[in-house]
């Protein structure tokens, strides 16, 4: 065991953006995230539970399946044959605090990678019209030939779907604007008889 903790290589990968949307746009938003035309690797969303504390919270568990673009040469490398992989995500909304904290990690070849993700949305402090992301992501390759390699690409593939992740949630929050105001313009063309004129 002492062996096999001594093999595992670790790296901590940090982010923080601001979404110029309030809090309450960004969380509606992160919770309709999938699918996107940013994120194509997310292909399911499956609610396991979702249910409201004592406290008033939101809790909320999906299990994500994604299809990894995993390199010919680290198939052959990790002995992996498949690309389909699962993510199990808790998130915790607090409407009060006006806080969401999603943690996720991959529960699919953890003998060889684990990828420990944190991100929290909250207002920004000066702005309440901004949102604050702040993302982490712990990386931990297990007993494998070429590690730090492999932990490069994990924390390239990381950031490179944290800047699709954030795409994607502005054009999540476009595409529900566009409802609230294709709604808007339904309901105003809507011509309701006057209750007058049918009397005469």
């Amino acid at each position: 065991a002492a062996a096999a903790a001594a093999a595992a290589t670790m790296k901590i990968w940090t982010s923080e953006h601001i979404f110029n949307h309030p809090w309450e746009t960004v969380f509606k938003a992160a919770m309709q995230k999938y699918p996107n035309p940013m994120n194509p690797c997310v292909v399911g969303v499956d609610v396991l539970d979702r249910h409201v504390d004592d406290q008033g919270k939101l809790h909320s568990q999906r299990l994500l399946s994604t299809e990894w673009g995993i390199p010919s040469i680290v198939k052959s490398l990790i002995g992996a044959t498949r690309t389909r992989t699962y993510v199990q995500e808790h998130s915790v909304v607090d409407p009060m605090e006006r806080t969401m904290e999603l943690r996720s990690a991959n529960i699919t070849l953890t003998n060889l990678v684990s990828v420990d993700e944190r991100l929290e949305y909250k207002p920004h402090p000066q702005d309440p019209e901004k949102t604050i992301l702040t993302q982490e992501a712990i990386i931990s390759v297990k007993g494998v030939s070429l590690s730090s390699y492999m932990e490069g690409m994990m924390e390239n593939s990381i950031s490179a779907n944290a800047n699709k992740g954030r795409e994607a949630m502005e054009w999540v929050i476009r595409k529900l604007n566009a409802e609230i105001e294709e709604l808007a313009a339904s309901a105003r063309s809507i011509k309701i008889p006057m209750a007058a004129s049918s009397v005469e």
